[in-house]
């Protein structure tokens, strides 16, 4: 992560208590499938709505886990960190830096609201470039 991004980042620590249904939510990252470029780690892909996560309201869709129990999750793969929950006991302790939304190797609905906006504004202003230059250069052909 870059130093910007870092400056803003916004870290919490979230106690959960495994309930009947687990600890409520599904997870995606890992060295083995990163969901962001240049970025292999654990992301919360879903809140599953009676579980530990969801009664205690603090951790969302996004987030990002970067330790279990003091256990960082950096460099570790999907099965890995999969074990580690499994092997967390009752109580759990998650460190997250709050909403990092996946970029890449998702379904096409998870870009940031205005990409594909935005894409369409730099293709027009790349073909109102081209079309710029080629009248340019056919005047400055005409003119000799």
């Amino acid at each position: 992560m870059n130093g910007s991004l870092q400056s803003h980042a916004k870290f919490v620590d979230i106690k959960l208590k495994r309930g009947p249904t687990g600890l409520g939510f599904n997870i995606i990252g890992g060295v083995d499938q990163p969901c962001r470029i240049n970025d292999n780690g654990i992301y919360v892909s879903k809140i599953k709505g009676d579980g530990a996560a969801a009664l205690d309201g603090r951790l969302k869709e996004q987030d990002k886990i970067l330790a279990i129990n003091g256990v960082s999750l950096e460099n570790l793969t999907h099965k890995q960190v999969v074990g580690l929950f499994l092997s967390a006991g009752e109580n759990v302790e998650l460190r997250v830096l709050k909403k990092s939304p996946c970029l890449t190797n998702g379904p096409a609905d998870s870009k940031p609201e205005g990409q594909s906006s935005v894409s369409s504004l730099g293709m027009l202003a790349l073909f109102a470039g081209a079309v710029t230059i080629f009248v340019i250069a056919a005047l400055y052909k005409r003119r000799k």
